[in-house]
């Protein structure tokens, strides 16, 4: 009776690893003739066709619809008159082009990511042709472990760009850009909760499937995370909440406005030279004062000032943001002695920054106080048939929630009674906005052009539960000094848009 035990015991054990081994072998027949046959069916294909040019193979980019719907924003598609050669295909063509960026041959004759997220990304998207030759076992468990945990495997990328989205504001550009002829123009859309930013352009732009008709290279960089710009006076707002934020001021505290100061030797005027006497500092806000913005700036106090605009914003560091050649923004003004430097960064000259970087401060100011990553991928499907959804860390809290109500309200107040002349204001929704035009900076020979500006413009909305954050920039348009002659138009027909196609509820 023992042996006879013992021999059933064996054989349901060898029966149990047997059982295994079938299922492994069938989930690993499954993955490579069901999840993966077409690719390994055009590997086969190669070796008996000979191929121009290397075989590419590429994982594919999604776009991703409101309604959670992917549609293809770069895949593979044959061409001559063999299926087995592949090019990279974009079928949105410009859609996107600066941040998806373009698949092409480096020096040792390899097709790899180039600018965007095939380049930030390309070791997830990219194939190795070795990879369909490895040994099979070493495939099956790998293969069958992969299901488990997904680290390391190649995929598709899921991104947050809804291009519906992508493409009203791409519109939006194309006609700014024919009114007022800028160098450069861009913005983002971005969800100010989350950081995922549903749309983000540029003009000029360019064909992706075609980028090699380009003359010029720079059209391919993305200067919303590459460049740095001074900003103007979009950065009032994060000025005014450090103040409320510490204790300087309240919304209902006054200054004597006297149209020029002179701090260091140097002066600083409001945009028309003119004193306002003894008024509230919303109007700081609202008719975009220089002088009352240095005014709160010297009440601050260098340290504190320092804090906020270095350590609860993040200024002058990088966001994080999944695309390639990110730099961080100049803010060395800020370790000075000099007040005249605290005070002219508070409105938005001396210091330089990234778009992004900007756009990541100026959401804290709506979404309850919290620095957010922005970034365009939300998930990597990989080969496995495991979707992993990418975490961009927790949001930080840099402000108290009761100042961003109150910078919330004061920024609704500049829409609702003198930005555009109040033809911005919606009766049933509330939004928060700002502009700014700043002097560009003449790199030769020091100072500024006297007739070269940048116009930015952010807003969000509803004010104080914002879907989205939007920011728009352009240099050197012709035609208009301010920005909010040339950007306010625009930014309402983005905010009727992004409340129609979402469908956004009224607060008021």
């Amino acid at each position: 009776m023992m042996i006879n035990a013992r021999f059933i015991t064996r054989v349901r054990v060898v029966t149990f690893f047997c059982l295994l081994a079938a299922l492994l072998i069938i989930a690993k027949l499954y993955y490579l003739q069901v999840m993966r046959g077409e690719e390994y069916a055009r590997r086969a294909d190669a070796q008996s066709v000979e191929l121009k040019n290397p075989l590419l193979n590429r994982g594919t980019i999604y776009f991703s619809g409101k309604d959670g719907t992917l549609i293809t924003a770069a895949t593979l598609r044959g061409v001559g008159t063999s299926s087995v050669e592949h090019q990279r295909y974009y079928p949105g063509g410009s859609l996107a082009a600066r941040t998806l960026g373009f698949v092409a041959y480096n020096n040792d004759n390899e097709q790899k990511g180039r600018y965007g997220l095939e380049r930030y990304y390309d070791q997830t998207l990219s194939r190795s042709g070795e990879d369909s030759y490895a040994n099979f076992f070493v495939e099956l468990f790998a293969g069958f472990a992969g299901a488990w945990g997904a680290g390391g495997q190649k995929g598709d990328l899921l991104t947050t760009i809804e291009p519906s989205v992508q493409a009203e504001l791409e519109r939006t550009l194309l006609l700014y850009e024919a009114a007022w002829h800028p160098a450069l123009a861009g913005g983002i859309i971005m969800d100010p909760a989350t950081g995922e930013v549903v749309a983000m352009a540029l003009r000029p732009t360019f064909d992706l499937n075609v980028f090699n008709q380009q003359k010029d290279p720079l059209v391919f960089a993305n200067p919303l995370v590459d460049a740095v710009f001074e900003m103007g006076s979009i950065i009032k707002p994060l000025t005014i909440a450090a103040a409320l934020d510490s204790g300087t001021i309240t919304e209902a505290s006054t200054y004597n406005d006297t149209g020029t100061i002179v701090l260091d030797g140097k002066p600083i005027s409001n945009f028309d030279g003119k004193a306002r006497g003894v008024i509230p500092v919303q109007q700081i806000l609202s008719q975009s004062l220089n002088v009352g913005s240095a005014y709160v700036a010297t009440k601050i106090g260098p340290q504190t000032f320092r804090d906020y605009f270095l350590n609860h914003y993040k200024l002058g560091t990088e966001t994080g943001v999944d695309l390639p050649g990110e730099v961080h923004g100049l803010v060395q003004n800020l370790q000075s002695p000099r007040q005249v430097e605290y005070a002219t960064a508070a409105f938005g000259q001396g210091i330089a920054l990234t778009p992004v970087e900007t756009v990541r401060a100026l959401a804290s100011l709506g979404n309850g106080g919290f620095l957010v990553t922005p970034h365009l991928v939300r998930a990597i499907k990989y080969d496995s048939g495991v979707t992993r959804t990418l975490s961009w860390g927790e949001p930080v809290p840099t402000l108290k929630p009761g100042t961003s109500v109150a910078i919330s309200r004061m920024l609704t107040a500049v829409v609702d009674t003198t930005l555009a002349n109040g033809t911005l204001k919606m009766e049933r929704y509330s939004i928060a906005a700002k502009t700014g035009t700043a002097q560009i900076a003449d790199p030769n020979g020091g100072g500024y052009y006297a007739d070269k500006y940048l116009h930015s413009f952010f807003g969000y909305f509803p004010s104080y539960a914002p879907k989205f954050v939007v920011f728009l920039f352009a240099t050197e348009p012709k035609g208009a000094p301010y920005a909010s002659q040339t950007w306010a138009p625009p930014f309402g027909s983005l905010v009727k848009f992004l409340i129609n196609y979402y469908n956004i509820p009224p607060d008021r």
